[in-house]
């Protein structure tokens, strides 16, 4: 299992009458050593069957699963972008790495693969091992919900490059997925409806208009939050990303005929749900299907956000879509009373159209 955690760039400069290490230059590799046996137990946590080998080798080790046909692997990669700035100005970390997972394992998710493994890369100006050990400890957490092994990772400590008690990450998944099985839009037709799940909240896009809001608003991250008295602000903007692992793979398994996944990200709806589409659809959303969440109203309402943006930007209460058949739709909704059917397919050329009216 690959922890080469400790390739810091700084390089230790030798001085006329000088003796200088790599210690004074930003680096202690000593720290860093005794943080990868800090996480050792976070990794042995998440681990699969099909993981070869332990913790301090070069690479991480996984061998295929057993009763694939003809397995395809799928592959990921993600980050968490500025809402590493709110983790930051909150001292609150513990969160980041089940965002950082969910991006991943969400995305390979979307054409029926099962996530297998993943990495991670942390770079950071000073090792802070307190710090770096919730973020470690939160991809742990999410890997778990994703039912995939952590099986590697790098942090990489680089003095000068980053600001005092900030870091950045970016995870890397894989996946796998029977050929036949692929979920991809080729399946999709005219009439299927469009299952939404709700989200948790922000999830990880969109964190720069928000952070803009409260900035301009002259509003503290410690505020109480706008929908929970018994949170603040940054609390509320912290909510991990839901991971929908475990119920696709559930749907999956009990044969529900699922045309498309998306998984809505950046450029929320509009962006996202016709990307699981074939040639010559487009899909019409009925926007009063569902209740968006109270944060995405309040930003709205308190940076004078249109809708049109606000839907260009968010996931606006839906993480993931399911395009089914509209039968099949309509006995998810019933056995699953969170989903909600929000959308149909149409005849279009790729755009989403929303409508007030109803779906037919």
């Amino acid at each position: 299992m690959a922890y080469d955690r400790w390739c810091g760039w700084a390089r230790a400069v030798l001085l006329v009458g000088e003796t200088m290490d790599y210690r004074s230059a930003g680096v202690d590799i000593l720290a860093g050593q005794a943080f990868v046996q800090k996480i050792r137990h976070l990794v042995d946590s998440t681990k699969r069957p099909e993981v070869i080998g332990g913790l301090g080798g070069f690479s991480g080790l996984f061998a295929l699963p057993q009763g694939y046909a003809q397995p395809v692997l799928v592959a990921g990669t993600d980050g968490v972008g500025t809402k590493l700035k709110i983790a930051h100005s909150c001292h609150q970390h513990h969160t980041i790495g089940i965002d950082l997972v969910a991006m991943c394992v969400n995305d390979v998710l979307t054409c029926g693969a099962e996530p297998l493994f993943f990495l991670d890369y942390l770079a950071t100006g000073k090792l802070e091992p307190d710090q770096l050990l919730q973020v470690v400890a939160g991809i742990a957490e999410g890997c778990k919900q994703a039912g995939c092994a952590l099986i590697g990772g790098e942090t990489a400590e680089m003095p000068g490059f980053y600001a005092s008690g900030e870091y950045d990450v970016a995870g890397f998944c894989v996946g796998i997925v029977e050929r036949d099985k692929i979920i991809d839009g080729s399946r999709v037709q005219v009439g299927d409806r469009v299952v939404g799940l709700p989200s948790s909240g922000l999830h990880s896009n969109g964190f720069s208009l928000v952070r803009q809001i409260v900035a301009d608003r002259g509003l503290a991250w410690d505020a109480p939050s706008p929908v929970h008295s018994d949170r603040t602000l940054g609390a509320e903007c912290l909510t991990p990303t839901r991971i929908y692992v475990s119920l696709i793979k559930k749907l999956l398994e009990e044969g529900w005929e699922i045309h498309g996944l998306a998984h809505i990200t950046g450029g929320g709806l509009p962006e996202n749900l016709p990307r699981c589409l074939g040639q010559n659809q487009s899909v019409l959303i009925d926007r009063s299907s569902w209740q968006v969440p109270p944060i995405f109203r309040w930003l709205a309402e308190v940076g004078q956000v249109s809708e049109v943006e606000m839907f260009n930007t968010f996931n606006m209460g839906i993480g993931m879509a399911i395009v089914l058949p509209p039968e099949s739709a309509a006995h998810l909704c019933t056995d699953l009373p969170e989903a909600r059917i929000i959308g149909e397919v149409i005849h279009g050329g790729g755009e989403l159209v929303f409508s007030q009216a109803g779906i037919s």
